[in-house]
């Protein structure tokens, strides 16, 4: 693994509505990840947990693609099993039959590939992985989510589904109603070079549902210090009115330049013919 200097910050904060912060964060270089415990479900903050400490086991790292992709999976379905067994004990403790605890997450890990370091990025739910480079901002992650289906199907516009009725139901998560089973192939897995990447943003939606784009690029663009940057993203998430918990974290690539473009579509479509899950 070539050597790598990481800088970054992270932030949460319960927000002026929510009673518990279910989210959860890591940051250990070369991991991190952002699980948002699904509000109104049960033990959202027990669900969030489990999974950052599941992913916190891939620390410190030193993976291949291969191994980084094999190690991400093991995490999350270790996480799935974790949530269905403590939905069984709550449910065996007189919580209900329809005890579930639920989390979205996505997770930043860095890997070597192609004799380079990557980052591997996955994604379950509506929790978001954003890049920051030559001062744009580009959305990595793709929502599991059904304002996401209804865009993608071209019911609604992208502007629709920001105040759509439905914008907080997700389709895919660990645990909960919308994934009772095993977790496999859930997660949507990307490739992305760390040149191709100056900042990254993970950010549960309590930040990305509560701050536009052009505000996420602006703050971004505004802050050098990570730390700072994580910060201001969820203060102006709250000011915004706070809905949710809100969480972001923040990682600069210290000491690469961008030699080379970066397309999204196509490094996921590499990503997922390499992993088996297309033809």
């Amino acid at each position: 693994m070539n050597r790598v200097e990481l800088h970054h910050g992270a932030a949460t904060d319960v927000g002026r509505v929510r009673q518990v912060n279910e989210d959860a964060f890591l940051a250990d270089p070369p991991v991190f990840a952002v699980a948002d415990g699904m509000g109104g479900h049960d033990s959202g903050d027990v669900a969030s947990r489990y999974a950052v400490e599941e992913l916190a086991r891939l620390a410190p790292g030193g993976y291949d693609l291969d191994e980084g992709t094999t190690a991400v999976a093991a995490a999350l379905e270790a996480a799935q099993d974790r949530l269905l067994a403590y939905d069984e004990e709550q449910r065996a403790a007189g919580a209900g039959a329809g005890f579930a605890a639920g989390t979205t997450v996505v997770v930043a890990l860095l890997v070597q590939s192609a004799d380079r370091p990557h980052w591997l990025l996955a994604n379950v739910g509506d929790s978001r992985i954003y890049r920051w480079n030559e001062d744009e901002l580009e959305q990595v992650s793709v929502d599991h989510s059904l304002v996401q289906e209804l865009v993608d199907a071209g019911r609604i516009t992208p502007d629709d589904a920001l105040g759509h009725p439905h914008r907080n139901v997700v389709t895919r998560a660990l645990g909960g109603p919308a994934m009772p089973g095993p977790v496999s192939g859930a997660a949507d897995y990307y490739l992305l070079p760390l040149a191709a990447a100056e900042r990254l943003l993970l950010c549960s939606d309590g930040v990305s549902g509560m701050v536009d784009d052009v505000t996420i690029a602006s703050i971004l663009a505004g802050y050098d210090d990570p730390r700072d940057a994580a910060d201001a993203l969820v203060a102006a998430a709250v000011t915004a009115g706070g809905h949710d918990n809100a969480t972001a974290v923040v990682v600069d690539v210290v000491g690469l330049a961008n030699v080379e473009p970066y397309d999204s579509h196509a490094q996921r479509l590499s990503l997922e013919q390499k992993l088996g899950a297309l033809p």
